[in-house]
C-alpha cells in the first residue's frame, strides 16, 4: 500500500461511522465549551478541520463522501454555512 493511502486508512480508524463521528464531535463541542470556547471559536476551528479532512483524509461512507463533496465544491463562504449547519446538527 502507497504510503499516503495508508496515513488516509490510519486516519480515518479514529471514527468508525457517521454516528460515531457525530459523537466525537458532540463530545469535542462539548469540551471546548468547558474550557471556555465560544461557540463562534468552535465554528472558526471547524472551518480548519474541515480543510483538513477535505485534503488528507478519505471518504470511508457515504456520509464522508458527501461531506467531502460538499466541502470541496464549496467556496469560503459556503464553507461557513457547512461549518454553521454541521454545528447546529451536532448541537441539538
Amino acid at each position: 500500500m502507497e504510503k499516503g493511502k495508508m496515513e488516509c486508512v490510519m486516519a480515518m480508524d479514529y471514527a468508525e461511522g457517521w454516528d460515531q463521528w457525530k459523537t466525537k464531535f458532540k463530545d469535542a463541542l462539548k469540551q471546548g465549551r468547558k474550557f471556555g470556547l465560544s461557540d463562534e471559536t468552535i465554528k472558526t476551528m471547524s472551518l480548519k478541520i474541515g480543510d483538513f479532512l477535505a485534503t488528507k483524509l478519505c471518504a470511508h461512507t457515504k456520509e464522508e463522501e458527501l461531506m467531502h463533496d460538499l466541502w470541496t465544491t464549496a467556496n469560503a463562504e459556503e464553507r461557513k454555512v457547512l461549518a454553521a449547519i454541521v454545528f447546529k446538527m451536532i448541537d441539538k
